[in-house]
């Protein structure tokens, strides 16, 4: 992987995760970096479902594959949260 993929996919897990939280209703005690951890393991996962699905490159944008993205986020940050409670 180049290095610009490299920078996308932390800029693009940012956007990820900040959005995966604000599906998730309530208040989630996590920090930022596992936001960004959890939003960088998103991204690629929820492309490789896209492209399992055969959705990944469109025309355009690419909004199945986001909304799979934030998903796959969103299920992140409530395991994430659940695990930080059990402790």
């Amino acid at each position: 992987m180049e290095i610009s993929g490299v920078i996308s996919a932390i800029v693009i897990g940012i956007v990820l995760g900040v959005l995966g939280r604000l599906v998730v209703p309530g208040r989630q005690r996590i920090g930022i970096l596992w936001t960004i951890l959890i939003g960088i393991v998103a991204a690629f996962i929820g492309s490789g479902i896209a492209s399992g699905l055969g959705v990944a490159d469109t025309k355009g944008v690419d909004w199945i594959e986001w909304l799979i993205q934030i998903a796959v986020a969103a299920l992140g940050v409530v395991a994430v949260h659940k695990v930080k409670l059990r402790r």
